[in-house]
């Protein structure tokens, strides 16, 4: 009952105050106008800035057990062993029908070094046997080479300069 009243009042009160009704459909007017402008921009903002970054692809997976592991190292400390104490940034994801990709976002430039691993047991680390070789993938970038020994932070060094670059890294098994 009370709301059929309360329908009554609204309608009687459009009726009634008309003038009212339009003035405050002009006043939303401007406001809705400022949100939708506020709202594209940024939307327009988001698309113009474009995702540059460092852009990784994955070559040579074995298999899609596990997941992908890559690191982007700044300097030599820590280079590529030492990955969850010195890296700048980790990335880990699923591999998907052998593929996979890291993109590194939001970047300053600079000197960087990737290290990639196919931790096939999820365990979060590159096992090795007992000589010390690795038995999971394992890549660098400037495809470096890992003799006796992963390869140095220079061997995989490269110039970023902020803007768009993709890499391939392959995978050593």
């Amino acid at each position: 009952m009370n709301e059929s009243i309360n329908r009554k009042f609204a309608v009687a009160s459009k009726i009634k105050y008309p003038d009212k009704v339009a003035l405050t459909k002009v006043r939303c007017a401007p406001l809705l106008a400022v949100l939708v402008l506020v709202n594209l921009s940024s939307v327009a903002f988001a698309q113009s800035s474009s995702c540059s970054g460092i852009h990784i692809k994955i070559q040579d997976i074995r298999n899609s057990t596990g997941t992908i592991g890559c690191a982007l190292f700044k300097s030599p400390d820590g280079f590529p062993t030492e990955y969850l104490r010195y890296a700048t940034n980790i990335i880990v994801t699923k591999i998907q029908d052998t593929q996979a990709t890291c993109d590194f976002t939001k970047i300053p430039s600079g000197m960087y070094a990737l290290a990639v691993i196919h931790d096939e047991n999820m365990n979060g680390k590159l096992d090795t046997n007992w000589l010390g070789i690795p038995t999971e993938g394992y890549g660098f970038s400037k495809d470096a080479e890992a003799m006796l020994g992963p390869p140095s932070f220079s061997a995989a060094g490269f110039s970023y300069d902020g803007q768009d670059i993709k890499l391939t890294i392959s995978l050593h098994y």
